[in-house]
């Protein structure tokens, strides 16, 4: 079931920073620090399962059985992305009982066509704003419990504007989100704009090379918004760091010095390797 200490962090006004996790060396490295939520994002999820854009090629079944292990192995609540319910009406109930079911404390679905795309890239369309509230309504009435929560996101920003996204957002809020996400927002009068026009808990993507300017936790707490994800800070510091240390094993013939590694004892650690030892110390013939 949901966890209940993200919608009691929203209610008392506390600011959620989650980091972008998205298979389990990340979730448990990101799970030992002293975040509120952990955020399971579609790119890097599909990117490191299938090796594929985030582009409406991953289903709901290859989502929710890594963001079910995610969950499992890790402590915090859990933020997930769920795209655009994985089709219509029927699917949008499927899937929050799915991810209600594994422990998600909160779903993002937005407003695009199917396939969907990632939101920092172009030629995204949405669907009519009346299909997506009933797609929120749905949502909300098929959860189990009110401590799991709704994350409506609109993409319509950089098809149809500003204007169109904030009443969007604002009818989103209307209709049953607990959350409203108005994606890539460009500048920071538009991020502005969104907090100060949508009464309601409000979300910011900050995208390391996206559309939407970078702001802290605490610049964006002061301009109302009450959740920020760092979906690809994770998959891109993983990608450099493998890049540079893979370029070092081809230059050299070894591993030198002039890559920084994880302890392989602290990463035995990590991965549960001393609950394996104890375990063969008890019952084990060794």
């Amino acid at each position: 079931m949901a966890d209940p200490a993200l919608k009691a962090a929203l209610k008392n006004k506390e600011f959620v920073l989650a980091p972008g996790v998205f298979e389990l060396i990340s979730a448990l490295i990101a799970d030992r620090m002293d975040f509120k939520a952990l955020y399971v994002t579609g790119y890097g999820t599909v990117a490191s399962y299938l090796g594929e854009p985030d582009a409406g090629i991953a289903t709901y079944r290859d989502m929710i059985e890594r963001i079910a292990q995610i969950v499992k192995m890790t402590s915090k609540p859990v933020i997930a992305d769920a795209d655009t319910g994985y089709g219509g009406l029927l699917n949008v109930r499927h899937t929050v009982r799915g991810y209600e079911d594994a422990g998600v404390s909160a779903m993002q679905m937005e407003d695009q066509e199917f396939p969907k795309k990632c939101g920092h890239t172009p030629n995204r369309r949405v669907i009519p704003l009346e299909d997506m509230v009933r797609k929120i309504e749905v949502a909300a009435d098929s959860r189990k419990s009110d401590d799991f929560l709704i994350i409506a996101r609109t993409d319509s920003r950089t098809g149809l504007g500003i204007e169109e996204a904030i009443r969007r957002g604002k009818a989103f809020a209307k209709a049953g989100a607990d959350v409203v996400f108005i994606e890539s927002p460009e500048t920071v009068d538009e991020m502005k704009r969104v907090a100060d026009e949508i009464d309601a808990p409000l979300f910011a993507n900050m995208v390391n090379g996206g559309r939407t300017p970078l702001l802290s936790a605490k610049t964006l707490h002061e301009m109302g918004y009450s959740i920020a994800i760092h979906p690809a800070v994770g998959f891109l510091a993983v990608g450099a760091a493998l890049e540079k240390a893979y370029g070092d094993l081809l230059k050299h013939g070894e591993s030198t010095d002039a890559v920084d590694l994880y302890s392989f004892a602290e990463f035995n650690k990590l991965i549960g390797f001393e609950d394996v030892w104890d375990f063969e110390k008890k019952y084990a013939q060794v």
